[in-house]
Parts: structure tokens; C-alpha cells; sequence
């Protein structure tokens, strides 16, 4: 293997050392010192995490839940069973159910940029995640690319090997038979 970044760079990503990324770069380092460049993204997103962030993530985990459509149509039923029930007598709020449409109304409007802000989040760590899943299959296809070299040496190394001894083997083929050649004249 070569010994520096600028060699690596040029024989398996031809391309000039200013030309690459500072990932190419780190992932050809990474190459050169035989180190690993893979990591729990999920642990440095969640290290960087706010506890907003974290009670975002946690309401639109549970907002987008079927237990939580569930829970919230037999609320949704309660109140309208409740109140229609309660309308002969005194109706907390009477059809056409004013209230709920007012709660109902809030809780969107909370809930909706709550999600908003965790798909925000969520489409941040897929771009890390990507882009450490570019940095792995770099460092694998270089990897590769360096073990075909190897492997390439090697057969070029067994086939010259393999050439001289065959050439030997002629040269005492050869000998062998000359002796034949020089018994049998004589």
C-alpha cells in the first residue's frame, strides 16, 4: 500500500489531494493508519439532544402512535356520548359541541409544529446518517480496492514464480535429454 494520503488519493479516487472533501481526506487517513471509521451516530445526536428536543421527539413519537388515535377517539366519544346524555339536564357543552372543537383546535396547533420540529431532527440525523454511511462505504470500497492490488501482487509473483520453475524444469529436460542424446551415440 502507498504511505501517503496525496498516493492514495490519486491511484484509487484519481483525483489531486485539494480536490477531495475533508471526509476523503479523513476516510483515506483512516485507510493509511488501518483504523475504523464507524460510530453509533445515534449516541452523538443524542449526547448534542436538548430536553426540548427529547420532549418533542417523545410527544410526536406518541402523537403519531395508534394507541394514541385510539385513546383519543374514546375520548372523543366519551365527551360526545357525555354531553348528549348530559343535554337533557345540564350540558357542559351542548351539540354542536363548541368546546371540543375549541380544545381540539389547541391541540392541533400544539401538536403540529411539535412534530414539525422532530421531523426537522429526524431528517438532520438522516443526513449524518448518510454521510457516515458514505464515509463506511468509501473506506470499504478502498479497502477492497487495496486487498485486488494485494491479490494482483501476489499472482503476478506466483506466475513469474512459476515461470522460472518451468524454466528450470526445461533447462534439466533439456540436459536430461541430451545425456539420452549422447548415451545412446555412443
Amino acid at each position: 500500500m502507498n504511505k501517503t494520503v496525496e498516493d492514495l488519493a490519486n491511484r484509487w479516487l484519481k483525483r489531486r489531494p485539494d480536490a477531495l472533501s475533508k471526509l476523503e481526506s479523513r476516510v483515506l487517513q483512516a485507510t493509511l493508519e488501518r483504523t475504523t471509521i464507524s460510530k453509533d451516530t445515534n449516541k452523538a445526536v443524542a449526547f448534542h439532544q436538548t430536553l426540548g428536543d427529547r420532549v418533542a421527539d417523545t410527544i410526536a413519537r406518541i402523537g403519531g402512535s395508534w394507541s394514541f388515535i385510539l385513546s383519543f377517539i374514546a375520548f372523543l366519544i366519551l365527551w360526545t356520548a357525555g354531553n348528549v346524555w348530559l343535554l337533557t339536564r345540564d350540558a357542559f357543552d351542548p351539540y354542536p359541541f363548541i368546546f371540543l372543537n375549541l380544545v381540539l383546535s389547541m391541540v392541533a396547533a400544539l401538536q403540529a409544529p411539535v412534530i414539525m420540529m422532530s421531523q426537522n431532527r429526524q431528517t438532520e440525523r438522516d443526513r449524518i446518517d448518510a454521510a457516515h454511511d458514505y464515509e463506511v462505504n468509501l473506506k470499504a470500497e478502498i479497502e477492497i480496492m487495496a486487498l485486488h492490488e494485494k491479490l494482483d501482487e501476489l499472482r503476478h509473483s506466483e506466475i513469474i514464480g512459476l515461470r522460472d520453475e518451468i524454466l528450470r524444469l526445461a533447462e534439466q529436460v533439456k540436459r536430461i535429454d541430451e545425456k539420452l542424446s549422447a548415451r545412446q551415440a555412443s
